[in-house]
């Protein structure tokens, strides 16, 4: 494997771990909040945590430069005051990716708390546990497959990411070329083809491995959250 398609694999792995990494506690707090509680406007947010999946990425994209590009007032704070450039930086890439990956995490995270029986929670109160107790003891383990299947759908998502990160942050080498963007890229030249090619291989295989990982992690923890001792078999 040449150096080229070590930098753009270890890039791509980089922007897909960092985007779950802020968007898998985001996810959490909207599953748990569109789960739990009842409000009004709730379907609102619902449909505005869904819009992303929906939206065409190019406009995903152009909402983000208008809201985080150098001249918005975020991206002038992060920028500023933190020292984050999102705007044709890496992490740019990793926060398109963690949006457009959110809906794919929250979902699954929603119908596993919702899943929660709350006869349960009502028990665990009456014998004086506290809510933070309650979490910990209940929702937090019964919630778990959601979370995996959440967090494989979004690092799949995220490793695939291509509209949305073209438009925000351009197809940098080095910086911002991810996979899908550097099978665009290559595609673009007739010599071009090999580059393809390996690039597609290591796409599939590693979202394979994602998906399989999951599987098997699923496999191993609904036996020990149900009770059953026998192992789901896909």
């Amino acid at each position: 494997m040449s150096a080229e398609l070590i930098g753009i694999v270890g890039l791509s792995l980089k922007v897909a771990l960092m985007a779950l990494l802020w968007a898998l506690p985001v996810a959490f707090g909207l599953g748990w909040l569109l789960a739990r509680h009842r409000f009004f406007g709730r379907s609102l947010v619902s449909a505005l945590v869904m819009l992303p999946l929906v939206m065409p990425p190019v406009a995903t994209g152009l909402v983000l430069l208008w809201v985080f590009g150098p001249a918005a007032p975020l991206g002038r704070f992060f920028a500023e005051i933190l020292g984050i450039e999102f705007a044709f930086r890496w992490t740019g890439a990793s926060l398109a990716a963690g949006l457009v990956a959110l809906p794919l995490i929250v979902r699954p995270i929603r119908l596993s708390l919702e899943a929660v029986d709350p006869k349960l929670d009502e028990a665990l109160a009456v014998a004086g546990k506290g809510k933070w107790r309650r979490f910990v003891l209940l929702h937090l383990p019964l919630s778990l497959p959601g979370i995996v299947a959440g967090v494989m759908l979004g690092f799949a998502k995220s490793l695939g990411e291509f509209g949305a990160t073209i438009t925000f942050v351009a197809n940098i080498p080095g910086e911002t070329r991810t996979l899908s963007l550097a099978i665009h890229s290559a595609l673009q030249s007739v010599a071009g083809a090999p580059m393809v090619v390996w690039l597609s291989a290591i796409s599939i295989g590693m979202s394979l491995v994602a998906v399989l990982a999951s599987e098997m992690l699923l496999n191993w923890l609904t036996p020990l959250l149900t009770g059953r001792s026998e192992a789901i078999r896909a």
